[in-house]
């Protein structure tokens, strides 16, 4: 029996799979975030390297595909696949973005479109032709809105804008300096600058956003309005580049933003406005979509 490993490396954590050749999966591992563009390389092989190493794969796995974010450029796959030789698995590697695995763990006929919301944010789809549109997944600075760092960095400077009072009284000041350990806005500096606040930290906050709408803060609530706006945004103009049979497909949610802040489900539902597609949750890791297109490659 051969055996495959799926990876899903994420800016906040990476999830391994190795499954059989018949798709059953045998062993899990966790590890480190792993995204390219935010970690570097290095990083990126250690983690990769405890992965396979908790799997018990090592040298013995036949195919590997790795779905990464901040992996969208062909010198990018150049150095993941670099990554992958060093590590022993110079034949049958595949890698994409982790948009591509999370979609085809959620729509098993490969085509549709997928909302990624974790640290980072990107919309991605396919239709039945094979064709593929984007958009987002360029980064904190450029586009992730939606994610888990844009509501958790929203949430920070709500908490300035109240102690300043330019903008309005939040519980998410109160929340946001519980959470950091600050005493004080100004506390929030040395933290925020001199200590180098990681990204993942700021995108845990997210979860605060969703702790002050549930206790009626409106700030909070709109924060989760305009997240959600935003990625409708996405899914309408990934869905005008592409062609589905009747307008008929399935529209997945994935990524840890969903699971902090899971009224953002209901508000994205209300903003799609394409009744051929109703957005569903991805049940189960996106990880298993790696092992799906491994198992592609055995054949």
């Amino acid at each position: 029996m051969r055996h495959v490993v799926g990876i899903d490396a994420g800016g906040t954590k990476t999830v391994g799979l190795l499954a059989d050749e018949e798709g059953t999966v045998v062993a899990e591992a966790r590890a480190g975030g792993a995204n390219l563009q935010t970690h570097g390389e290095l990083q990126v092989e250690k983690v990769f390297d405890e992965i396979l190493e908790a799997l018990g794969a090592g040298h013995s796995a036949d195919a590997v595909c790795v779905g990464i974010a901040g992996v969208d450029r062909p010198r990018d796959e150049t150095v993941i696949r670099s990554v992958l030789r060093r590590l022993g698995h110079r034949d049958r590697a595949r890698v994409v973005n982790d948009a591509v695995i999370a979609l085809v763990a959620g729509a098993p006929a490969r085509h549709g479109i997928v909302v990624l919301a974790g640290t980072g944010s990107i919309v991605h789809g396919q239709d039945p032709g094979g064709r593929t549109a984007r958009a987002g997944g360029y980064g904190y600075l450029l586009a992730d809105e939606g994610s888990a760092y844009w509501l958790g960095h929203q949430a920070l400077r709500a908490a300035v804008r109240a102690a300043d009072g330019r903008g309005p009284e939040t519980l998410l000041g109160a929340l946001v300096l519980d959470a950091l350990g600050a005493a004080s806005v100004p506390d929030l500096v040395p933290r925020v600058y001199e200590r180098s606040v990681a990204r993942f930290e700021v995108a845990a906050l997210a979860a605060l956003v969703q702790e002050a709408a549930d206790r009626g803060d409106v700030l909070g609530a709109g924060l989760l309005d305009e997240a959600a706006s935003e990625l409708a945004l996405g899914v309408q103009a990934v869905a005008r580049r592409l062609s589905f049979r009747d307008d008929v497909f399935p529209v997945v949610l994935a990524g840890g933003a969903f699971k902090a802040c899971p009224g953002l489900i209901g508000r994205l539902e209300g903003r799609v406005d394409l009744p051929g597609a109703p957005p569903a949750q991805l049940e189960g890791e996106p990880a298993r979509g790696a092992v799906a297109l491994a198992r592609e490659l055995l054949r």
